[in-house]
């Protein structure tokens, strides 16, 4: 009875954590400022649809890019897997 309610605790915990509230379009990193900020390029997924990337060094931003109905782009700038742009921003990159 006693692991049941500990394990009742934790999960509680979990799912509470799991609805904190952050504003994800403010980059927290060593220099906060709003992403809209950071220069994005586009990588090309798998399938062949754009996706906005940006590299913020440690950080990093993957959203699809739509057009204004909702829609995926897919362009067809680049082979799938591959990036267009300068999407790599001035905190370098660790790895």
């Amino acid at each position: 009875m006693q692991s049941f309610r500990l394990i009742a605790i934790v999960t509680a915990a979990l799912v509470l954590a799991a609805c904190e509230k952050t504003n994800k379009t403010i980059d927290i990193g060593i220099n906060t400022h709003s992403v809209s900020q950071l220069k994005a390029g586009i990588w090309i997924d798998p399938q062949g649809c754009d996706q906005w990337i940006i590299d913020d060094g440690v950080e990093g931003y993957l959203s699809a890019r739509l057009d204004k109905y909702g829609k995926p782009v897919c362009s067809g700038i680049a082979a799938p897997t591959q990036t267009v742009g300068k999407f790599k921003n001035w905190v370098p990159d660790p790895l």
